[in-house]
């Protein structure tokens, strides 16, 4: 047998094999649903389509097809009502569930799906938080929400088995306060619970000056922080974890080093470490807003209020620990000397653990 013919019946073998393979997969749909959700003044209107095979598998039914015949569909629609119902959450901003109500279901054979439509008569509430997971019994499944308000297409989310729940605010002056209301805790949470942001500032502060030196060393690092912070919250710059991350903890040793080493008389850079490791520090603060994600209809206003909370984190920081030094300066000065020296050196040891361990955990993952 010849070479060439030999090759040409080994690559018919292997396309024949391939198609054979294949039929099983082609007769199962894309593992998608789609879900519509129209927001009026007075209700909440939506639609979903979903395919027959994952319903089927849900109630139980050997044949997906038979779904499409309307006297069979008819017969589930209690069941499949039920079954979708559990499963798309919609809630305000106070965490009060809103009661869908399905109405009309109709087979689309050519989709091989099901589409139904529903309503909820509230008011369309400043914040609506959305949550599915529609088919956990199929790891791969995904649903696509595109979410209208005023026949505007606002808001496209994409849930898996492991996407949180996803939020919407209103266009309107209740819905710029509700992103407040979501916002300004979260910045300020995450600057009081964070021990590394908390002993940057403390080690910028360590050494004291007047009100108007903090203020500048307070404002040079918050200008740093709201530049990064914007540039990767929308998607224009944004650099790794693994380089962030020890970053922060080395911007916290050269604070202390600095608090150490400088001598009395000489010129004080705080402002400008400030600024500078505000740059990176404002990457750190994207990758907590990136987990806690933002609303992109609303995002100048949400990044907004976040910097305003993570000021007000700051400021619960900055104003007791400045009015304690300011008063055991005048008063106790070797105390207070002693104070600066344990506290940059307390800074400069943890921050060197903290690069030492974000490095070989960064590194291993």
């Amino acid at each position: 047998m010849k070479p060439v013919r030999s090759f040409k019946i080994l690559l018919v073998s292997l396309l024949v094999a391939f198609a054979l393979l294949a039929r099983p997969a082609a007769a199962h749909p894309a593992p998608f649903s789609y879900l519509d959700v129209q927001l009026e003044e007075q209700g909440i209107e939506g639609s979903l389509t979903v395919h027959t095979i994952d319903v089927a598998h849900e109630l139980g039914i050997e044949e997906p097809s038979t779904l499409l015949d309307e006297r069979v569909l008819a017969s589930q629609y209690s069941n499949i009502k039920s079954l979708l119902q559990q499963r798309i959450v919609m809630s305000d901003g106070d965490g009060a569930r809103i009661a869908l109500e399905f109405n009309e279901i109709v087979p689309a054979p050519e989709e091989d799906a099901l589409q139904l439509t529903f309503r909820a008569d509230v008011v369309q509430p400043p914040e609506l938080r959305i949550d599915t997971n529609l088919f956990p019994y199929d790891p791969a499944h995904q649903t696509f929400v595109n979410l209208y308000e005023d026949g505007e297409l606002r808001q496209q989310f994409l849930f898996d088995a492991d996407t949180a729940p996803q939020a919407h605010y209103a266009g309107t002056a209740a819905g710029v306060a509700a992103v407040f209301g979501t916002f300004v805790p979260s910045g300020a949470h995450h600057v009081v619970i964070g021990p590394d942001h908390v002993l940057f500032i403390i080690g910028l502060i360590l050494l004291g000056g007047s009100l108007r030196r903090l203020a500048i060393i307070v404002t040079a690092f918050t200008v740093g922080h709201s530049v990064t912070l914007a540039l990767a919250a929308t998607g224009t710059f944004a650099p790794p974890a693994w380089l962030v991350e020890p970053l922060i903890a080395l911007s916290i040793v050269v604070v202390g080093v600095d608090n150490l080493l400088r001598k009395e008389g000489q010129r004080d850079l705080r402002h400008w470490f400030a600024l500078l490791f505000g740059l990176v520090h404002g990457f750190g603060f994207a990758f907590v807003l990136r987990e806690f994600g933002l609303p992109q209809d609303s995002l100048a206003w949400s990044l907004l209020a976040f910097n305003i909370g993570v000021e007000i984190g700051q400021l619960a920081i900055v104003i007791p620990a400045a009015l304690v030094l300011a008063w055991l300066r005048p008063r106790y000065p070797l105390v207070t000397k002693r104070i600066v020296t344990i506290g940059s050196l307390a800074v400069i040891l943890a921050g060197a653990y903290w690069f030492v361990d974000r490095v070989l955990s960064l590194g291993s993952g």
